[in-house]
């Protein structure tokens, strides 16, 4: 993945060559990681975050991740403040997969169905389905009111500690408050009318799913139906459809230098790049206001939680930024003197204040990614 130069004149690596050509809109980062965040499989969960969930309860906004920080700033602005996407199927979604965490620190269950999806974007709901709906939410919220009044009369007998629980607790009651009275306002909004539909009956081959998941993302940012996606490849239910591929995504990262499973690997990843790069150069091909393209205006963060599968490392971390206005067209490496070392949560706190949050931290930050704007 890393090129051997730094700078602008780098020879593109296997996984860099499908975005050459539109090598002025991406910028590759090495050397950037979550400081002691180590163990595996078990630390994938702290990509967007840089926070372990068990090292997580005395910190202000807990694990939340860079998803759910800019959801909490959209709030109802768009239907969707965020959506969570993963095409591994719930059977193959393991707790250490979910890489969405809400200030709470509690993981937001990701969406593993296609046509969930779509419906949810753009199918009109019935009008007895948007009765049930109300009905629904008028109950819960009739139940949190109980809860809260129950609440603040307990509040009177609790010592400090137990203070402190509870201010959780109501903050996560005002979060369930907030997506109720967003569900109700957008519940007798139109949904968008797109061109747009899925195949029936549904793909049931990875290489076939791939490209329908990068269909919907786009068109919930072009339709504005949400302005925050996070979307994994954690593994995949069933065939992948790759020819010479025999073996699932988990298996073949863990190849232990074994050349029979590492060819299998490289193909998988080859289209897991291609499709990405497809996916990005598809977005600079819709124009928005002001004569900009919609990749103009949408960062596109790629990686993964772990440096080496096979290793069980979580350091060194293959990052890539697409779009959002930055000036790109790099390779930048930074220190990989462990003293000196950047965390990759300063690359989060530069995409945060650039979707207009005004903040100067977040997870083990130290401020903003030097040298990058």
């Amino acid at each position: 993945f890393f090129p051997s130069e730094s700078g602008k004149d780098y020879t593109p690596t296997r996984y860099l060559t499908p975005f050459m050509d539109m090598k002025d809109r991406f910028t590759v980062f090495s050397n950037l990681d979550h400081p002691g965040v180590k163990g595996g499989h078990a630390a994938v969960h702290a990509f967007l975050s840089g926070v372990l969930a068990n090292e997580a309860k005395d910190r202000p906004g807990r694990n939340v991740s860079i998803d759910q920080m800019a959801a909490d700033y959209v709030g109802s602005d768009t239907r969707y403040s965020s959506l969570q996407l993963d095409i591994g199927g719930a059977k193959a979604i393991k707790s250490w997969t979910r890489i969405s965490w809400t200030r709470n620190g509690v993981p937001a269950p990701p969406i593993t169905d296609l046509r969930q999806v779509f419906d949810g974007l753009f199918q009109e709901t019935s009008e007895s389905q948007k009765k049930r709906l109300a009905r629904s939410n008028k109950l819960n919220s009739s139940i949190l009111d109980v809860v809260m009044d129950d609440a603040a009369l307990l509040k009177k007998r609790l010592n400090p500690s137990d203070l402190n629980k509870l201010d959780e607790y109501f903050t996560s009651i005002r979060e369930v408050e907030k997506r109720l009275n967003m569900s109700e306002e957008w519940l007798h909004t139109a949904k968008p009318v797109v061109d747009y539909k899925l195949p029936d009956p549904m793909p049931i081959y990875f290489v076939e799913k791939v490209p329908l998941y990068y269909d919907l993302i786009k068109l919930a940012l072009q339709t504005d139906s949400t302005r925050v996606v996070s979307y994994a490849v954690s593994e995949w239910d069933g065939p992948s459809g790759i020819e010479g591929v025999d073996q699932g995504y988990h298996t073949l990262t863990h190849h232990g230098r074994d050349e029979t499973r590492l060819s299998q690997l490289r193909k998988v990843e080859d289209f897991l790049v291609e499709s990405h790069a497809e996916f990005v150069r598809s977005l600079d091909t819709v124009q928005v206001e002001g004569g900009r393209s919609l990749l103009d205006q949408t960062m596109v963060l790629s990686g993964a939680g772990m440096g080496n599968a096979s290793s069980h490392s979580n350091v060194k971390l293959p990052l890539m930024l697409a779009g959002g206005g930055f000036k790109h067209g790099e390779h930048k490496v930074y220190s990989s003197n462990e003293s000196l070392k950047t965390p990759a949560c300063n690359l989060y706190v530069s995409m945060l204040q650039r979707f207009g949050l005004e903040v100067d931290q977040f997870g083990t930050s130290t401020g903003t990614l030097a040298n990058f704007s």
